[in-house]
């Protein structure tokens, strides 16, 4: 069944791919005002940190039982599993977007200078550079597998691109919970 035009893809996914981005970068920019959402009680606000960790933790373990499904053929397998990625990296995404317009910014790393230069800040950079190089990648990996049945999906990038994106996403998640470390255990 073909939820998605096929002649659609690359353009539904580019501006997807804008209008989330753009979302996020106006967000972690300051740009949306702290009006804008709900109040939330203290203990919610630092409870979340701790349920994307949670969260990006399962999200590494569903992609790799989809990388692992499709590679012994399990289509149906695969396709669960990478729709539970998906919706698990769009609540962490939520979350992590809601406690920094709530709190009104990033949480200030806590630990001493040198680490924050050569280690914090080079594993933050590489974590957010994949996180957003992934965006276009997960949509169009997406939008192809809504609009190709099962058997025409095999004559298109599908398998390419979400390739590309299941590595970029797996070490990006992987990153995000170093940062995690950094902030709330090592610090």
């Amino acid at each position: 069944m073909e939820y998605v035009s096929r002649e659609r893809v690359r353009p539904l996914a580019a501006v997807l791919s804008v209008v989330s981005l753009a979302i996020v970068f106006a967000a972690a920019g300051g740009r949306v005002p702290q009006s804008v959402v709900p109040r939330a009680p203290g203990w919610v606000l630092t409870t979340i940190p701790h349920v994307n960790v949670a969260i990006s933790a399962t999200a590494i373990f569903t992609i790799t039982i989809g990388w692992r499904a499709i590679r012994r053929g399990d289509v149906e397998r695969h396709r669960l599993a990478m729709l539970a990625s998906f919706a698990l990296f769009a609540a962490f995404l939520t979350l992590y977007l809601y406690r920094l317009v709530a709190t009104g910014g990033p949480q200030p790393f806590p630990g001493p200078d040198p680490v924050y230069q050569f280690v914090y800040l080079p594993i933050l950079a590489v974590h957010i550079l994949l996180a957003v190089v992934c965006i276009p990648f997960l949509y169009y990996a997406l939008l192809l597998a809504f609009a190709y049945p099962i058997e025409g999906l095999r004559r298109t990038s599908h398998a390419r691109v979400g390739r590309i994106a299941a590595g970029l996403w797996l070490i990006s998640f992987s990153l995000g919970i170093v940062v995690y470390g950094l902030l709330h255990a090592a610090y």
